[in-house]
C-alpha cells in the first residue's frame, strides 16, 4: 500500500495543511491500482487534485462528520455533477461509507442542492457499523467505533500483506487495541498536549497515542496527525517519543509512505 497525506491539519486547515484526509492506494493481483481516501476535510479537495483525478477514486470512508473530516465533499459532489462532460461519458457514483447520518448531514451542509435528493445522485453512500469489514478491490476496511462525542470510527485497512490504522479523532478507548495490533503504520490523533488540555473523551495526546500503540502491541510506525496550528509538532513528538524511542513521527502534508 502507498499512504499520501493530503491533510493533516486538527480542527480547521492550517497554514501548512489542509484537514483531515488520506489517500490509500494499492494494486490488485491483475496490476490494476485501486484509490480510496480516508476523510475528506475542509481545504483537501484542492490538494487531492494535485495526486490524482478525483474520478479515479474508488470508494471515500467519512470516520465521522466533523467539518475538519468531511465537509469538502461538497466541493466534490459540485465537481462530479457540474464538470462538462465529455461526449458519450459515464459518471459512476463514488461509494462512500460513514455514520449513518451522513447523507442527511453533507445534504443539510451544501444547502440548494437542486434535485431534492442530497447527494445521491453523486455519491452512493452506506453506513458503517463497528468491527463489519468492507471490501473495496485488493482493500479490506474494517471500522471500529472510537472515543469521541459524535458517531466516529478508526479505520483499519488492510492490502497487500500491509495493514494501516487511522484512528479518526478519540481519546483512549479499548477498541484501539483492535484497530492499532501489528499495524505497520498508525496515523494517531494528537490534538492535545499534556498538561494543557484536560478535557477527555475527544482527543489523545502524543503520550496517549504511544501508550495506546505500545499497548496494542506490533505497531511498525507511529504517525502523529491532527495537530492543530497552534500545537508545536515537537512537544506532540517528545511526549511519544518518551514512550516509544526512535519510533514516532509526525505527518507530513503530501508525505508518502509505504506500508507493508
Amino acid at each position: 500500500m502507498q499512504l499520501t497525506v493530503i491533510g493533516c491539519a486538527g480542527s480547521f486547515p492550517g497554514p501548512a495543511s489542509p484537514a483531515s484526509s488520506y489517500l490509500v492506494q494499492a494494486d490488485d493481483e491483475t496490476g490494476r491500482t485501486w484509490r480510496i481516501l480516508l476523510d475528506i476535510g475542509n481545504g483537501s479537495l484542492g490538494v487531492l487534485q494535485r495526486h490524482l483525478d478525483p474520478r479515479e477514486l474508488d470508494g471515500i470512508f467519512l470516520s465521522h462528520l466533523h467539518p475538519d473530516h468531511c465537509l469538502d465533499i461538497c466541493g466534490l459532489y459540485v465537481m462530479q455533477k457540474y464538470r462538462p462532460a465529455a461526449e458519450g461519458e459515464v459518471r459512476p457514483k463514488i461509494p462512500v461509507w460513514g455514520p449513518g447520518e451522513a447523507p442527511t448531514r453533507l445534504a443539510m451542509a451544501y444547502a440548494g442542492i437542486e434535485d431534492g435528493h442530497g447527494m445521491a445522485t453523486v455519491f452512493d453512500f452506506t453506513a458503517m457499523t463497528d468491527r463489519a469489514a468492507v471490501r473495496v478491490g485488493p482493500f479490506t476496511v474494517t471500522p471500529h467505533r472510537v472515543n469521541h462525542p459524535v458517531e466516529t470510527y478508526g479505520l483499519r485497512v488492510e492490502a497487500g500483506g500491509g495493514v494501516l490504522a487511522y484512528t479518526g479523532d478519540t481519546d483512549c478507548c479499548a477498541a484501539l487495541s483492535p484497530l492499532m495490533t501489528g499495524a505497520d503504520l498508525v496515523l494517531a490523533d494528537s490534538a492535545f498536549v499534556e498538561g494543557r488540555d484536560a478535557r477527555r473523551g475527544v482527543h489523545m495526546t502524543g503520550r496517549r497515542c504511544a501508550e495506546a500503540a505500545r499497548a496494542a502491541g506490533g505497531v511498525g510506525r507511529l504517525v502523529l496527525t491532527h495537530m492543530p496550528a497552534w500545537n508545536d509538532p515537537a512537544v506532540c513528538l517528545a511526549e511519544a517519543d518518551a514512550v516509544l524511542p526512535g519510533r514516532v513521527e509526525t505527518a507530513v502534508p503530501e508525505g508518502v509512505y509505504q506500508v507493508g
